[in-house]
């Protein structure tokens, strides 16, 4: 298996990179934002995504995004085909594609929202911290991109400030992202029990 990072050669998988994402979201019944495969190819031609195949098959793929004019950036997309999940395909590809950012961004934070609990822990383990939707980006583009997500309105009701996604960051200027992985693991486990209660009260409405 081989996790590079993406190059104008890798367009042809634009496609498949979005139907792959566009099933998860409807087996999972989670918000995922869509992307187009327009989207997606000028993330790979700029170099600013990484992939992963098994020879000539694709089996995963994660981007970087940069708003604020570089001073934030966010790692979107996470994907791993069904024939190669439960394998820790995932991630492999999050720290590929952390590093990437780090290389490519050194100055920049960078960020997550998510509603996976597994996309929550492998932040965690890299040094990102929960936070509050008004330490994250105000661009507003990053936010309309939202907008194909099936939680959209819950983010409009509560004007930007929150949803049912955990907002997550990495500051490279923190010294808390050195904190030992046992103090990352309970910082995860804490927010794992929030983001339970939250889908519960969910269910319950």
């Amino acid at each position: 298996m081989d996790i590079v990072i993406a190059n104008k050669s890798h367009a042809i998988y634009a496609q498949i990179i979005c139907d792959t994402i566009a099933e998860s979201a409807k087996v999972r019944g989670t918000g995922i934002a869509r992307r187009t495969p327009e989207y997606i190819m000028t993330k790979l031609e700029n170099g600013n995504a990484v992939i992963a195949l098994d020879g000539d098959i694709f089996a995963g793929f994660c981007y970087i995004e940069a708003w604020g004019h570089g001073k934030f950036v966010a790692n979107s997309g996470l994907i791993v085909h069904p024939d190669y999940r439960e394998q820790g395909l995932a991630k492999k590809i999050k720290a590929r594609v952390f590093q990437h950012s780090r290389e490519k961004f050194p100055d920049s934070k960078i960020f997550s929202i998510t509603t996976g609990l597994a996309v929550m822990k492998m932040n965690s383990e890299l040094g990102y911290k929960p936070v509050t939707f008004s330490e994250l980006t105000d661009d507003q583009s990053f936010w309309n991109g939202c907008q194909t997500c099936k939680n959209y309105d819950i983010l409009q009701r509560m004007e930007q400030r929150m949803c049912l996604c955990t907002g997550m960051l990495y500051d490279p200027k923190s010294k808390d992202s050195d904190e030992p992985k046992e103090v990352k693991t309970k910082v995860f486990q804490r927010l794992k029990q929030i983001k339970q209660n939250l889908f519960l009260k969910k269910d319950k409405s």
